[in-house]
């Protein structure tokens, strides 16, 4: 018993109001306060409560709680006093000694029952001790609602817990409910993203979770992170006073946390706009220019711009098909003015997508004229300017990256000298394959053939006027150097993949997935390597690229879709984290269709 009270939350330890709070459904948790040492490490304490929890009857105009606590207390963060349903306006509150009185200034709905929720609003006034919290539930009715929805939201693309996002629960059915009304119930997550919706009526709802800029409890589609479940729910779980999923627990305590039982599965994303415009248009060079538009795919029929063939126009989307760069493969002198016009499916005033031509005017970047750009001409601007690259971790399986400034009309890729420079200084060329980049019109690569070797230098040379970009102006010789990494205290990743029966796209990131380190794009049983990995800790993404388009796809509320499904690889420890020791070689197998639940 000692051991299982250490990891509860202190509530209200009081005789006046104990047996109240054992024989109401609404009822918070209560705990035995941990003995203090010199310092008052104690949080508050609840000592009075009126109107005692599980009140009915409650009035609707000018209603009022108060909690008296043991010590003189403060509100540290007065938007966790969380009321559920929410009304038009925020719970308010007044001090009076150590009587916290919370008072609504919109009245209250009639029959209904309401939770008051004070978890990580308040703490004492000495030591700043944080009051964990507890969940205060009343009617004004003649009866508590007695039932129980749970579950965990997560970051779509990190699978990591959410704390602080807002649930909501609708008896509106309606897709445009989450748009338009506050909700039937709402609750904050904890720190482990898990959510417990109490006290609720047995009724069918819809269930939603948003990242909530304003503080509305409205989902706004511009500024508000969306999770949506896609079937309609009705409430399983009774409330009662031991169901461990409305305890308060300490947060540290992992085991209690990760044992309650979550329902829902809810995965945040930033919804995709279905509103369509132009949003924004530059002209960024004397021949180029790009537009973007406010939601992605556009559907363009067709561009062009006054005094230009279209043969001469070279465009290019974005992966999201929401950015479009545009150069002008011509070399007669560019007007100041550039009008764009184009023909796309545009959201009109009743929202529907119709045919729409809009004139672009893109002055001369800069606001100068083309005759004054001239003047201020340097070397860069009169040559065909390429970036070579090459990374000593990523060479064997990207080889080196040609970048042009500008699309580019004449190239000579036979023209470039790929050599080996072994330890003895002894040279040999070697032969290589050229392929453009997917996604970037202006991007190539170079990939040596055969095996690279520890040791051996890599040069690549892009000899002088070899190539000729839009501008009509050839490169200037340069060379690149590469060697793969010496370090004997690097380490090697290899994953065998089975069972992949679709397009899916792998990721390498770090212990905390804020980052993608290397990517591989598989569609069959293969073997992927990570070689030349520092000594650390790392983590597998895979995303399931069901539309083959070679991105992660974020959701759509409005076409009910959901995020591209993501999983990370799971050890048979239980840990989503691969510790890579210092100068080792490591396979991991992973069954791709049993992951996915194919």
């Amino acid at each position: 018993m000692k051991n299982f009270l250490t990891g509860l939350i202190p509530a209200v330890p009081v005789a006046l109001i104990l047996g109240t709070l054992l024989f109401s459904p609404s009822c918070a948790n209560t705990t035995q306060a941990p003995s203090g040492g010199k310092k008052d490490t104690i949080p508050p304490v609840i000592v009075g409560i009126k109107p005692l929890p599980g009140a009915t009857g409650v009035p609707r105009h000018n209603a009022q709680i108060s909690f008296t606590f043991n010590e003189y207390v403060t509100v540290k963060e007065p938007k966790n006093i969380f009321l559920s349903p929410p009304l038009d306006k925020a719970p308010k509150y007044r001090m009076h000694g150590k009587t916290l009185t919370v008072y609504f200034e919109s009245d209250l709905d009639s029959n209904k029952t309401y939770t008051l929720d004070l978890t990580g609003a308040i703490a004492d006034n000495n030591e700043g001790n944080m009051y964990p919290g507890f969940t205060y539930s009343f009617s004004t009715g003649d009866r508590i609602d007695s039932m129980v929805v749970t579950g965990t939201v997560y970051d779509c693309n990190t699978l990591q817990p959410v704390k602080g996002a807002t649930v909501l629960l609708y008896r509106d059915l309606a897709d445009s409910a989450v748009l338009t009304k506050r909700p039937d119930a709402a609750v904050k997550t904890d720190d482990w993203g898990f959510f417990a919706l109490r006290n609720i009526p047995d009724a069918e709802f819809r269930l939603y979770a948003i990242q909530d800029e304003a503080g509305n409890n409205i989902y706004d589609a511009d500024n508000d992170k969306l999770a949506f479940i896609d079937t309609v729910l009705r409430p399983k779980l009774i409330a009662r006073d031991t169901l461990p999923e409305l305890l308060k627990y300490n947060m540290k305590d992992t085991v209690r946390c990760m044992a309650r039982r979550s329902e829902h599965e809810l995965y945040l994303f930033r919804d995709q706009t279905s509103k369509q415009m132009v949003m924004n248009k530059e002209r960024t060079g004397d021949r180029t220019a790009y537009v973007t538009f406010m939601a992605p795919d556009v559907q363009i029929d067709s561009l062009w711009i006054r005094g230009f063939a279209q043969k001469e126009l070279i465009m290019q989307f974005n992966d999201q098909r929401d950015s479009l760069e545009i150069w002008i493969n011509n070399r007669k002198r560019m007007p100041d003015t550039l009008h764009v016009f184009v023909d796309y499916l545009k959201t009109d005033s009743l929202g529907a997508l119709t045919p729409f031509v809009d004139h672009l005017r893109l002055a001369q970047a800069g606001g100068r004229s083309a005759r004054s750009a001239r003047r201020d001409i340097r070397h860069e601007d009169t040559v065909c300017v390429v970036t070579a690259k090459a990374a000593p971790e990523t060479v064997e399986q990207v080889g080196f990256e040609l970048e042009f400034k500008y699309p580019i009309i004449n190239a000579a890729f036979d023209s470039l000298v790929l050599r080996s420079v072994n330890p003895r200084r002894q040279e040999e060329r070697m032969p290589f394959q050229v392929s453009r980049d997917s996604t970037n019109l202006r991007v190539y690569h170079v990939r040596p053939e055969g095996t690279l070797q520890s040791g051996y230098d890599y040069y690549l040379k892009i000899p002088h006027r070899q190539f000729r970009d839009i501008n009509g102006f050839w490169n200037d010789s340069t060379e690149v150097k590469v060697a793969l990494p010496k370090d004997d205290k690097l380490s090697k990743l290899s994953l065998e993949l089975t069972g992949v029966a679709h397009k899916y796209i792998v990721d390498l990131l770090g212990e905390k997935r804020d980052k993608v380190l290397r990517t591989y794009v598989v569609e069959k049983d293969e073997v992927i390597s990570f070689p030349y990995l520092k000594a650390g800790k790392y983590t597998i993404r895979l995303t399931e690229d069901l539309n083959r388009n070679g991105r992660v796809d974020t959701g759509n509320y409005g076409e009910h879709r959901q995020p591209e499904k993501v999983k990370f690889y799971k050890l048979r420890d239980g840990s989503y984290v691969i510790n890579v020791p210092e100068s080792a070689e490591m396979d991991q197998r992973i069954d791709v269709a049993k992951l996915f639940g194919n």
